[in-house]
């Protein structure tokens, strides 16, 4: 099922007598269970866009539905939607958790019984039960971002948009975020992930859309991206350093020998050479190198700048 659907979205705004395109035409879709990565540099078009999608600024020109309804002719497409802003933006400090979540709930359209149920259910599967009557403002930054998920989830969005959910989080805050995201998209619900931590976005994401002066560069699923990107290149790195006579027979045949111990095989069909020269020596690692999203998105962003 597709959970949202963006066509043709274009914007325009004037700006000291100018018109600037800061959406020229962005279609995107994703359907139900799925996370997608909607990357790109500041003033791409990336906010302006997912306001479209959200229902919060009017597109000049296409169309957006969340659930199969447009939430600029019926509001109540956005009872199927969910955020989790960057920062601190998503509660109220003063407030308990369970207090935030009662509000919140009630005031996404539920009645004040459907929300209390729904927060105690969600306190509990998020782990926070035991500081429900504590004030959010004395909870760590992770317990913090938990509580914004709890709030998002109240009232069971299909879809779920996700501003920097990591952002300025340790490195377990940030694990246990990241175990949320999948639970959340294992249970259908639909994710549109934006960050600038690409190596986040390529741990979580099942697609990648990157944008660029208010057009979509490239939309693939993640590892046909990076396979895409990818070299046909190998690395052999050797548990101990090699003899002379061997460095010697490799460096002949096209390969390059790095202290004594790492090969790289520009060409593929060299590697059972390689492993041939190698024998019986103990191997320590053999892979295919690999680009990763942040190499591609630079590669991208660049190119586009051209």
């Amino acid at each position: 099922m597709i959970a949202l659907e963006a066509y043709n979205l274009k914007k325009t705004y004037r700006l000291n007598n100018q018109i600037v395109e800061a959406v020229k035409n962005v279609s995107l879709n994703i359907t139900s269970g799925e996370v997608v990565a909607f990357l790109g540099p500041n003033g791409a078009g990336k906010t302006t866009s997912i306001k479209m999608m959200a229902g919060l600024i009017k597109p000049d020109f296409g169309w957006t539905k969340i659930s199969g309804i447009n939430p600029h002719r019926n509001p109540n497409a956005l009872e199927k939607l969910g955020a989790v802003l960057e920062g601190n933006r998503n509660v109220y400090w003063r407030l308990t958790p369970q207090e935030n979540l009662e509000y919140f709930g009630v005031l996404k359209g539920l009645t004040h019984a459907q929300a209390r149920k729904s927060g105690i259910a969600l306190l509990e599967r998020f782990g926070l039960q035991h500081k429900r009557r504590t004030a959010v403002q004395q909870l760590s930054r992770g317990m913090q971002q938990k509580l914004a998920f709890a709030v998002a989830l109240v009232h069971q969005p299909q879809v779920l948009l996700l501003d920097e959910p990591t952002l300025g989080l340790d490195v377990e805050a940030t694990e246990d975020v990241k175990l949320l995201v999948k639970e959340i998209a294992a249970s259908g619900c639909a994710i549109l992930l934006t960050t600038h931590q690409l190596d986040i976005a390529e741990q979580l994401a099942d697609r990648i859309a990157i944008i660029r002066k208010g057009e979509i560069l490239t939309e693939l699923p993640t590892g046909e991206l990076i396979s895409k990107f990818s070299g046909k290149a190998y690395k052999v790195e050797m548990e101990s350093v090699l003899d002379e006579v061997r460095i010697t027979k490799l460096v002949k045949i096209g390969v390059e020998v790095v202290e004594k111990r790492i090969i790289y095989v520009s060409q593929p069909d060299l590697i059972y050479r390689v492993l041939n020269i190698l024998e019986p020596l103990q191997l320590k690692v053999v892979e295919k190198a690999e680009a990763d999203l942040t190499q591609i998105f630079l590669k991208l962003v660049k190119e586009g700048n051209n």
